[in-house]
């Protein structure tokens, strides 16, 4: 390896990806595009960063994949970096096949897991629907990798200073046009970097019962989250409380499973989590399976005293 370069259109994402890029012991760059991101050049050099290369180029304005994956082929030339990191965001996911593309490099995305053996980058994503976990290595001369977010603990790695460099861009206006913008309603919980959550599934019989959930929640300092038929089937909770495979990734120091069975498709979103607890009255659930502790009991029953005894501790 001769270099690495990271991207992301989220600050947090990028400082993951380069405290990772710090163990590589190559040097690190990272691509900072549009009209915020050079703002965040300090921090990224305190995570591991020994160049930024910045552009606030017109044709970035709404950091379009098709240009934003041209403007990053450019900087990997510039930069000469055989590894180049993105974050597996909706947008990364696009950008990352884009780039590679443009550079005849190998790709995997939805990494959730980064290793270095033998001077290669060893990448692991889930695989057959969950089921698996697959390892991969791009044999290409360059490689780009997608990477999920919270797949690695951003921390300073003791640098601070960097050197700011004005990339030299050619770049056309994307094709794509915006015709109108809408606020996406969201929640406003975040359940990505709660250090409590929270989970509910089917169990819960009718929506007035996550007022239940929520007082235990409350209770631990927590948040809830809730796997894809409450969000999308039911319309209870808001998709950006939804934790899985298709929706958001959290490792809380403690997880609560609350009357859902524990799916792989929930389960993958929740990994990382230090503590694991399940509530369940099916004692075969297969919650069970992953948890430090649980509760084989009706949660109706179970949630309220709970509480209960947390509150007069």
């Amino acid at each position: 390896m001769s270099g690495v370069l990271v991207y992301s259109e989220r600050k947090s994402v990028a400082l993951e990806l380069l405290t990772f890029a710090a163990t590589v012991q190559q040097p690190a760059a990272v691509a900072l595009l549009g009209a915020q991101s050079a703002a965040w050049a300090d921090d990224c050099f305190a995570h591991g960063a020994g160049r930024a290369y910045v552009s606030n180029d017109p044709a970035l304005a709404d950091l379009q994949s098709d240009v934003v994956s041209e403007a990053l082929a450019q900087i990997v030339r510039q930069a000469g970096a055989d590894v180049i990191l993105v974050g597996s965001t909706l947008r990364g996911r696009e950008v990352a096949g884009r780039l590679a593309q443009k550079l005849g490099a190998g790709c995997t995305t939805d990494a959730n897991g980064l290793r270095v053996e033998n001077g290669q980058i060893v990448a692991t994503r889930y695989a057959l629907g969950g089921n698996t976990v697959s390892t991969q290595v791009v044999k290409s001369a360059q490689q780009v990798v997608a990477v999920m977010p919270q797949t690695i603990q951003a921390a300073p790695t003791g640098g601070g200073s960097g050197e700011v460099v004005e990339a030299k861009l050619t770049l056309a206006p994307s094709p794509v046009k915006t015709v109108e913008r809408r606020p996406k309603e969201a929640g406003t919980v975040n359940v990505e970097s709660a250090q409590v959550l929270v989970c509910v599934g089917r169990g819960v019989g009718e929506q007035k019962d996550l007022a239940m959930i929520q007082a235990l929640a409350d209770t631990l300092g927590g948040v809830i989250g809730c796997t894809r038929p409450i969000s999308h089937d039911k319309h209870w909770l808001s998709e950006s409380q939804m934790i899985g495979m298709s929706g958001k990734m959290s490792s809380p120091r403690l997880y609560v499973g609350v009357g859902l069975s524990g799916q792989i498709q929930h389960t993958v979103g929740i990994m990382g989590a230090k503590i694991t607890v399940a509530i369940n009255s099916d004692k075969n659930a297969l919650i069970f399976k992953m948890a430090d502790y649980g509760i084989v009991g009706d949660l109706y029953q179970v949630v309220p005293k709970l509480t209960e005894k947390l509150k007069s501790r």
